[in-house]
């Protein structure tokens, strides 16, 4: 009885055994998964301070050639009109734009009228900070006017957009602080014709923007269909400030083969009793062409 009950377990387990294996083999293997790559966004060219000294070979080395615009040519004793500072609230180093109501010209080209402290993007600069006709380009930045900033009842220019050649004289979007009763904040569109130009696209009370740091975002689609879109905000509190969008613009000119960027301060001395020394701040400069972005 005791053999028969061996035989039979070990028959039940050569059973089990020959069950578990045709299983295994009749079971079908599960699909791979395969993921699809992760494509990292094409980047925006940046130009952030990197701390004191070689600021003007920093910024050509973004911007290309001779990027920078100074009164350096007649205000020697000074040195150099951008340096690179630490920022306290931002906590990082920026780049700090000087102007002085004397001696200070524009570039010693014989205009006493105004004067000049710009960066840009112009002829020489590389193909991916200058616009063409039918490309989007993302310009971000940020920027700091200090809390007792005196704008001119005539222009006080702290950003440009402008042809690169053909009809270049006067530029195609600017953002401007005014003196008035408030002081204001104004975007300017000046196309190749008064039929086509816009004037003043938006006007905002230029307080909120004195002594705090602001981040603009501004979007073009280059062409005499163009698009434009901008919308500053508060860094501090992300606030919206100033917000515009147009779907149908004119921004091209004749004879125009690209447009670039500018940015500093270009103001008019026609009203000096109304203007003093400043020192802006810019940080965080990005120049996106299409798809790619700016972080």
């Amino acid at each position: 009885m005791k053999g028969k009950i061996v035989l039979i377990a070990i028959i039940g387990s050569f059973s089990v055994l020959y069950c578990k294996k045709n299983n295994a083999a009749q079971a079908k293997p599960e699909p791979e998964v395969v993921k699809p790559p992760v494509t990292a966004p094409k980047l925006g060219v940046t130009l952030q301070a990197d701390g004191p000294g070689n600021t003007y070979e920093l910024i050509n080395s973004k911007l290309g050639g001779t990027a920078e615009e100074t009164p350096d040519c007649g205000h020697a004793a000074f040195g150099r009109h951008i340096a690179e500072v630490f920022d306290d609230v931002l906590k990082k180093n920026v780049f700090e734009f000087y102007i002085h109501v004397t001696p200070d010209d524009d570039r010693c080209n014989g205009s006493t009228d105004r004067q000049r402290n710009e960066i840009k993007s112009y002829g020489p600069s590389p193909d991916n900070v200058k616009g063409t006709i039918g490309e989007t380009v993302t310009y971000r930045w940020k920027f700091k006017l200090d809390a007792g900033f005196k704008p001119s009842p005539s222009f006080t220019h702290i950003h440009q957009i402008k042809a690169g050649d053909g009809d270049d004289g006067s530029p195609l979007i600017t953002i401007t602080p005014r003196y008035g009763n408030p002081d204001q904040l104004e975007i300017i569109h000046t196309a190749g014709t008064s039929a086509t130009s816009l004037g003043k696209l938006k006007t905002v009370n230029l307080a909120p923007f004195k002594g705090n740091w602001v981040e603009v975002i501004e979007k073009i689609k280059y062409g005499t269909n163009g698009t434009y879109e901008i919308n500053i905000k508060n860094v501090s509190d992300g606030a919206l400030l100033l917000s515009y969008a147009n779907a149908n613009i004119d921004l091209w000119r004749t004879g125009t083969t690209f447009c670039r960027p500018k940015w500093g301060i270009y103001r008019s001395l026609n009203n000096k009793s109304y203007i003093r020394d400043e020192a802006v701040r810019f940080a965080d400069f990005c120049i996106a062409e299409g798809d790619a972005v700016c972080q």
